[in-house]
C-alpha cells in the first residue's frame, strides 16, 4: 500500500513537471487581466493619469462612433475634459479571453463590458516594453444582437458611407 502511494506521488510530481506551460500562462493571463482591469478603474475613479500610463507613446484608441479613431495625444484632449469634471466613464469587464504570441512579447485579447450603452466589446493589443506592459491598440464597440441588425441599420443608415 505505502508503495502505491509513493509510486502515485511520483507520478503526479512527474506529470505535473512534463506540462510547464499550464501554470506558466495563468499568472500572464492575469497581469494582463489586472493592467486592464485596472485601466477600466481609472476612468471609473476620473483618474486621468493612471488611464494613460498604460498606453503605448503610440497607441491608437478606436471608439463606438465612425469617427473616433485617435492617437494617444488626441485621445487625451478628448478624454480630459471629461475627467476634469470627475466623471469619465464606468466600463466593467465580465467576459474576457487573452492570447499570448509565442514570443511572449505581444498579448491580445476581447472582451465584454457592461456600460452605460449596454453591452459593449473591447478588444486590443499590448506589448511588452522594458517598463512594462502597454496598451498598444484598443478597440470598443457596441455589441447588437443578430436578430436585432435590421432595427440597428435603420437607426445607423446616415452614418454608414463608403
Amino acid at each position: 500500500m505505502h508503495r502505491f502511494i509513493l509510486l502515485m506521488m511520483l507520478c503526479s510530481g512527474f506529470l505535473s513537471s512534463c506540462n510547464p506551460g499550464k501554470d506558466t500562462v495563468r499568472p500572464k493571463e492575469e497581469k494582463i487581466a489586472n493592467i486592464l482591469d485596472q485601466w477600466h478603474l481609472a476612468a471609473t475613479n476620473a483618474d486621468l493619469e493612471s488611464y494613460f500610463a498604460p498606453l503605448a507613446k503610440n497607441a491608437i484608441y478606436i471608439g463606438t462612433d465612425p469617427g473616433e479613431r485617435w492617437t494617444k495625444d488626441e485621445f487625451y484632449q478628448f478624454s480630459k475634459p471629461y475627467f476634469d469634471k470627475g466623471k469619465a466613464w464606468d466600463f466593467k469587464a465580465f467576459d474576457r479571453k487573452v492570447y499570448f504570441a509565442e514570443d511572449g512579447q505581444t498579448a491580445w485579447f476581447n472582451e465584454l463590458l457592461n456600460t452605460w450603452m449596454g453591452v459593449c466589446r473591447g478588444s486590443g493589443v499590448l506589448v511588452k516594453k522594458e517598463e512594462g506592459w502597454k496598451i498598444i491598440h484598443y478597440h470598443l464597440s457596441v455589441t447588437v444582437k443578430n436578430e436585432n441588425v435590421r432595427e440597428f441599420l435603420t437607426i445607423e443608415k446616415d452614418t454608414i458611407k463608403e
